[in-house]
């Protein structure tokens, strides 16, 4: 999420207007909007590999995977609403028939999983704020992963009873995290691959 642009705020269907008209991308967040920062070689390398791997694994399977154009709501939509978020997550996977905003097919509203790569302008509200509303809007949402760009680490956030979420972690090129909601894994040598990172001391 980059900087808020200078509109003092905005509603859904203003949001949705302008976006639509425009040929930037931008977040919007309780009204305010935020121009899409552009991404790193590392960022765009880690997100093209994802999208790679995972749609090899979805072939013939009940899910789909959606390219980072696609929007997602995390909110309830009313007129006038101002609170909520239009996000566009680096990776999205939806199973069974995809929900949308409206007859235009661009929003997304139940995606199983989502995947966020971590860059230092952005990390902090993948973590925080972005995440606490991906998993309290969100009732289809099971799995958010977080993939550093920084070093071969990917976490792993998973839906479980009773609203909680379930926490793990790996590292190394060597590591796999599987993926039980869509069916799929990942490696780690698969994710990062065609990226070099400084030797640990």
């Amino acid at each position: 999420m980059g900087l808020p642009q200078t509109h003092p705020s905005y509603g859904f269907d203003d949001y949705l207007a302008q976006e639509r008209e425009g040929e930037c991308r931008q977040e919007y967040l309780d009204g305010q909007v935020y121009a899409m920062a552009g991404e790193t070689l590392e960022h765009s390398t880690i997100c093209f590999n994802l999208a790679a791997i995972l749609g090899a694994q979805l072939r013939g399977k009940p899910c789909r995977g959606l390219s980072p154009n696609m929007k997602v709501l995390s909110g309830k939509y009313s007129p006038g609403q101002i609170k909520g978020l239009f996000s566009y997550p680096d990776v999205s996977v939806v199973c069974g028939e995809p929900k949308f905003h409206d007859e235009r097919r661009d929003v997304l509203l139940n995606p199983t999983l989502i995947i966020e790569v971590l860059s230092p302008g952005t990390e902090l509200f993948d973590r925080g704020e972005k995440f606490r509303r991906y998993r309290t809007c969100l009732e289809s949402l099971q799995d958010y992963v977080l993939v550093s760009s920084a070093s071969p680490m990917v976490e792993l956030f998973q839906r479980q009873a009773g609203g909680f979420w379930l926490y793990s972690a790996v590292t190394g090129l060597e590591a796999r995290v599987a993926l039980p909601s869509i069916g799929c894994e990942l490696s780690l040598a698969e994710i990062y691959e065609r990226l070099d990172f400084p030797a640990e001391a």
